[in-house]
């Protein structure tokens, strides 16, 4: 059973980035303490009868899931079996989703926003929107982002504090539930920044209701045994 999961790791099974392989990444949640696990790759889910056997090997709580790159920066998504060809279109991505009764968080908004001086490029969800980067929270509020997302990650463990912070802002103020991950690619970002849920969860099934719940909050101090809520 779990109720700390880290919502958004990459391993080389799906991420060509990654050099965290899937058996060093439940064995590093092991030495943590950490039970639930939501491999988010970039290629799309694993297949999922492969991914059924691995998890039967282990009894960490393993979900599968995707990060998907599209017009309005990267979501990730749970719930949905496979990628299709449409999701780089964020409205299509919402779309499938509640038809598979899934589930769309907004990864890393702000990465890029605060640090990439002026540099549209590297601010992901502004590439195909014409308003101008935001300079505070109350500029980022009418992004189409936020009205197709479930939930705003504004603890990503590859992010920067400030861009992590902007998010958690934008999140307070639109109301919407927010999220912690390491966005993991080795083993020492593993449970950077986990999120506890209020039930504990032993299933996919488990998993996607509470994340619908909206009971749950971003963590962070895993690593060092010295787990707290976290707060901008």
């Amino acid at each position: 059973m779990a109720r700390l999961f880290d919502l958004h790791i990459h391993t080389t099974k799906g991420s060509s980035d990654s050099s965290l392989t899937p058996e060093d990444m439940v064995l590093e949640a092991d030495r943590l303490g950490l039970r639930g696990l939501c491999i988010t790759e970039h290629a799309g889910p694993w297949d999922r009868h492969e991914f059924q056997k691995f998890a039967a090997l282990h009894s960490v709580v393993l979900i599968r899931a995707m990060e998907v790159e599209t017009d309005l920066g990267h979501i990730l998504a749970f719930g949905l079996d496979k990628y299709q060809s449409g999701f780089n279109k964020a409205a299509e991505l919402r779309k499938a989703a509640t038809a598979a009764g899934g589930f769309v968080i907004t990864a890393h908004p702000f990465r890029g926003v605060l640090s990439g001086n002026g540099n549209r490029s590297r601010a992901l969800i502004y590439q195909s929107v014409p308003d101008e980067l935001p300079e505070a929270p109350e500029d980022a509020l009418d992004h189409p982002v936020f009205k197709l997302a479930d939930a705003v990650e504004v603890a990503n463990g590859g992010t920067i504090d400030r861009e992590n912070e902007f998010a958690w802002k934008v999140a307070g103020m639109l109301d919407l539930p927010v999220t912690g991950g390491s966005d993991a690619h080795s083993l020492h970002g593993l449970g950077k920044f986990v999120t506890e849920f209020h039930d504990e969860i032993t299933t996919e099934a488990e998993f996607l209701k509470a994340l619908h719940s909206g009971q749950y909050h971003p963590v962070v101090g895993l690593r060092n045994g010295t787990i707290r809520r976290y707060s901008a």
